[in-house]
Parts: C-alpha cells; structure tokens; sequence
C-alpha cells in the first residue's frame, strides 16, 4: 500500500485485496478470531488509502515468510479492458480463490479476477458472489458453494452461460437461470456445491452502469415520442386551423355571394317597377 497519496479514494478491489491478506493470515493463525474480525470490519469501513495501508502493514503476503512484503495497492490507474468478452477471460492470476462467512458475510464484487475454481463456505451466514464487472482468469469456472443454514448469492451478467449442479438437504440451488445460451465467446459459470437448510441463488442482473445507461436511453426515447407527438399535435393543430380558415373563408364567399344576389334581385325588383310606372304614365 503505497503512502504516495493516502488520501485518494480507495475502490472495492483495493479492499477485497486487504480482505484476501487477511484471510490468509487467519488460516496461517497470524491473527486470531477476533484480530481478523476486527481488522476485517475496518477494511470495510475504509475509504481512502491511508486508512487500509495500517490493516496490513505488520502481515506478510506469498509463500515466503522470510522475506515478508507489506501489500500495496496500485495507484496506476488499471487499463481499459478490451471489447467484447475476450477482454474479459485475461487468463490472469485470479484476485480471490476462496471465502468464508462464520456468522457473518462476505462479498466478491466490483472489478475482481475470478479464478478457474472459487471456493466459499457460509456457516449462519451469507455471501455474494458478484460476476457482473468481474474477469475470468479462464473461459470456464466453478463456483463451489457450500452453504449451510445461511445462504449465497451468485449473480451473473447478461450472456454467460450457467450450469448449475449443486445438492440440496432441505435446502437447494436455484436452476432459473439455466439453459439460457450464452454469447459466443462468453464464459462458463458452473455452479456446484452443497446446501443444508440453506440455499444457493443464481440471478441474471445488468451492472449499474448498464442499468443507467439503459434508463438513459429510455428517458431519451421518451423525450423523443414526447416530441413526435407534440409535432403531430402541431401539425394536427395547423391542419385544423388552416381547414377552419378554409371553411370561414367559404362561408364569407357564400355570404358575399348571397348578398350579391340579394342585391341584384332587388335592383331587377326596382328596375320593373320603375318600367311599370313609366308605362302607366
């Protein structure tokens, strides 16, 4: 963890990478139950650099414990990932192989590297398992989950391909998604594991970009109809008028012209009478 600018907003894979040094730590028993607990919580609760950077300064990170490294988190913003899901299956080392919820919860989500096989126990707990903005270190992974009496969710992005093969004792997996095609070129995602008075969710959801951008787009259309239809309304209206304009227009023509010929039977009245008179005379 770098102390370049520990006041810089740290992301969710920033703190999921602490929360994975500290998972190891407790399985190596560096730190206790509740040093792990405590030092977790924090993680959580952190929002910047400078506040991760003590979690994990005193813990080592690899295989090697002779020479200890403290873990850093990258301030080099990560590339843009390629288009498409070829940009997706990176083939690299995964970010988190396994969790674990005793009586509390866990979360794998943001962007974060899913490896060929992910491992996760909930114990009067629950987990989720976040896939939407996540790469895959290879084009078919596993999710074992195990859960019992608590529950976990797995949610995947729109063209990935489920399977899902789990075993439930008065508990179960959820198959709704399954036999949905997956785009070419889209992972794999099986889904396996064991549940006992728990269960095991699978939902198909968009990011909240996507969903954002989808309701952009839909306030757009609509902007856009709303428009069209205040054109129609216009051009209704100017149509009405003009053929209401048409309409006085012939009504003073007909009205002139019935005056006109008022006034020429009169005068032709006038005229006979005048002659009637003179032929008297």
């Amino acid at each position: 963890m770098t102390d370049d600018a520990p006041e810089l907003r740290a992301s969710d894979a920033d703190r999921e990478r602490v929360a994975e040094v500290l998972r190891d730590a407790l399985a190596e028993g560096r730190l206790d139950m509740t040093e792990f607990e405590e030092r977790l919580d924090a993680t959580y609760k952190a929002r910047t650099y400078g506040e991760l950077a003590p979690i994990t300064r005193d813990l080592p990170v690899g295989e090697a414990p002779a020479a200890p490294v403290a873990p850093r988190v990258s301030m080099t913003k990560e590339p843009e990932r390629a288009g498409g899901w070829a940009g997706r299956i990176t083939g690299a080392e995964p970010s988190s192989t396994w969790a674990v919820a005793v009586m509390s919860g866990f979360q794998r989500k943001g962007r974060w590297t899913v490896p060929g096989r992910f491992n996760s126990f909930a114990l009067w707990g629950g987990g989720e398992i976040d896939l939407r903005e996540a790469d895959f270190s290879a084009g078919e992974v596993v999710l074992n989950c195990v859960a019992i009496m608590g529950g976990m969710q797995v949610i995947v992005p729109p063209g990935v391909e489920v399977i899902v093969r789990g075993i439930g004792i008065m508990g179960g997996f959820d198959h709704r998604e399954e036999g949905v095609p997956g785009d070419p070129g889209a992972p794999r995602v099986i889904v396996t594991g064991f549940a006992l008075w728990g269960g095991v969710g699978v939902e198909r959801k968009v990011t909240r970009a996507e969903r954002l951008r989808l309701k952009e787009e839909r306030r757009q259309e609509k902007l856009e109809r709303r428009a069209a239809r205040r054109e129609l309304h216009s051009a209704v209206r100017e149509d009405a008028e003009s053929a209401h304009r048409r309409m006085l227009e012939d009504h003073r023509d007909m009205v002139r012209e019935h005056r006109e010929e008022r006034r020429e039977r009169r005068e032709l009245r006038h005229e006979d009478r005048d002659r009637r008179r003179r032929g008297e005379d």
